[in-house]
């Protein structure tokens, strides 16, 4: 049994001295153990089984290819997953496809949980019970940011799975994984809750930055057709909804929290819809950003504004790239999930204080009380970083930087889609220089030198002589509607 694996060495010796010192004949107390165990994993699967469902959906029409593709070294991601779960075997999309997956019954009147990227794109939706009944399903409501689904089929009475708290979830406790991976129905695999709060899983290009990442990790063993079923503690009761794997026979899989997936399921159902507050940044961990941390030694925890969106409603206050969030309403972050988990209980419009920390060119940092409204998410939000193309040249040097910039004319400003005529745009960039490698490109308009606003090239001049290069430049920057930070600092420094 896998259970064994994990005790030591010594453990085993003992175990077989408890069993040499057995009397034959007698009943051994380590067989009990297990026997007792075995029970235990079988009364989870008679307990959980009836409440899971089998997904079937048929697709709309597509027209693409798929790539070959290296099953064991793959990471899935929301969207891949998709088409990586139902159609992995298939080199060309037929003009009617199908795919599986699984769910869970959370309401006795019909109402069932799954992922988003499980019903993506369905034309028609079939849940199949545990008894052997099918229903016709319809989408109730879906979040893409937390990949949560919720259908409903016509039917009442229904077995009704329990969830845990997850907060409770403890690493190392077991984790039972029930569905139908591979079209094989209510297959049963354990493991463990290998690690709580993994984030970055789903890389920003993917559109990571916008989402709840907050998972469960497990080695049960989760496949394709897994996704939308339950992950369940001993006890029967649901810890999370499985979600993601990293490669296949990887032992490496991620679900989502039953606490996020109750909150958002539990609006779905009383709205349709689940309205998300968003304030419009992009942001991450200070103890990720190791260049302005250096520069904020007496700030343990927090969470950087790396980006503003234009349409989000922290455009138009006096947010800043750069400033370092540590409190929400008074409630410490220091993670960007925790950023967003205080900001999704939040209510649209209604306005939130933010406890702010902003970079001084001395190195200091001054504290500041920022009030915002969140606002309802855009299903589509703009990218956060918008290029620009080349601007003609009549460039003034700027040392150390790899770039050179010229004065931000009305004309400028309006060619490159920026709202502003504060600051300097840039002419040209270097090669593999400082500013090349943090992706400054010519058209962005700096406005700041380590916090010192520039509103000419004189300026930009006399604050690139009062920084230290070596100690990291904060830059901050414009590029199109978007504000950001960088800071350029030699590798190695």
């Amino acid at each position: 049994m896998k259970l064994f694996r994990v005790m030591h060495p010594s453990a085993s010796i003992a175990i077989a001295g408890l069993l040499a010192i057995v009397p034959p004949g007698s009943a051994s107390p380590n067989l009990d153990l297990a026997r007792q165990l075995n029970a235990a994993f079988v009364e989870v699967a008679d307990k959980v089984s009836p409440t899971v469902v089998v997904i079937t959906v048929t697709q709309k029409e597509a027209s693409f290819e798929l790539p070959e593709t290296d099953e064991d070294s793959e990471e899935s991601l929301p969207h891949e997953l998709y088409r990586y779960f139902h159609e992995q075997f298939r080199r060309q999309v037929p003009r009617e496809s199908t795919g599986a997956g699984s769910g869970v019954i959370i309401r006795e009147d019909g109402y069932i949980m799954t992922n988003r990227h499980v019903v993506e794109e369905a034309e028609t939706i079939q849940v199949r019970l545990k008894d052997g009944r099918t229903f016709k399903a319809r989408i109730r409501g879906v979040d893409p940011q937390s990949d949560v689904a919720v259908l409903q089929i016509d039917a009442t009475g229904l077995p009704v799975a329990k969830f845990a708290d997850s907060s409770k979830t403890r690493v190392g406790e077991f984790a039972i994984a029930i569905g139908a991976p591979f079209q094989l129905d209510y297959s049963v695999t354990f493991g463990h809750v290998s690690a709580k709060g993994r984030s970055n899983i789903v890389p920003f290009y993917a559109g990571g930055a916008m989402m709840d990442q907050d998972f469960i990790q497990t080695d049960a063993n989760i496949n394709p057709g897994n996704s939308g079923g339950p992950l369940v503690n001993i006890e029967g009761e649901i810890i999370g909804i499985n979600t993601l794997i990293r490669g296949l026979r990887t032992g490496i899989g991620f679900a989502i929290p039953s606490n996020l997936a109750r909150e958002v399921s539990d609006q779905i159902i009383a709205q349709g819809r689940f309205v998300r507050p968003w304030l419009g940044v992009s942001i991450t961990a200070l103890k990720d950003a190791a260049g302005l941390r250096e520069r904020l030694k007496d700030i343990e925890n927090g969470v950087v504004v790396s980006a503003i969106l234009p349409t989000g409603p922290a455009y138009k206050s006096e947010l800043r790239a750069s400033d370092v969030i540590t409190a929400v309403d008074g409630q410490p972050v220091g993670t960007a999930q925790e950023l967003r988990n205080e900001i999704r209980r939040k209510s649209v419009g209604q306005p939130v204080t933010l406890e702010v920390y902003r970079p001084q060119s001395s190195g200091n940092a001054r504290k500041l009380a920022i009030e915002i409204k969140p606002a309802e998410w855009e299903a589509e939000p703009p990218a956060a970083i918008a290029k620009a193309d080349d601007a003609a040249p009549k460039e003034s040097p700027a040392p150390n930087l790899g770039l050179t910039v010229k004065p931000l004319t009305r004309e400028l400003a309006e060619k490159f889609g920026v709202e502003t005529t504060e600051g300097v745009v840039v002419a040209t960039v270097e090669r593999d220089s400082l500013a090349d490698r943090q992706a400054i490109r010519p058209g962005d308009v700096i406005t700041a030198i380590n916090s010192q606003p520039v509103g000419s090239v004189r300026q930009f001049r006399n604050a690139l002589q009062k920084a230290d290069v070596k100690q990291g430049v904060l830059v901050n920057l414009l590029s199109g509607k978007t504000a950001r930070f960088e800071i350029l600092k030699p590798e190695g420094d």
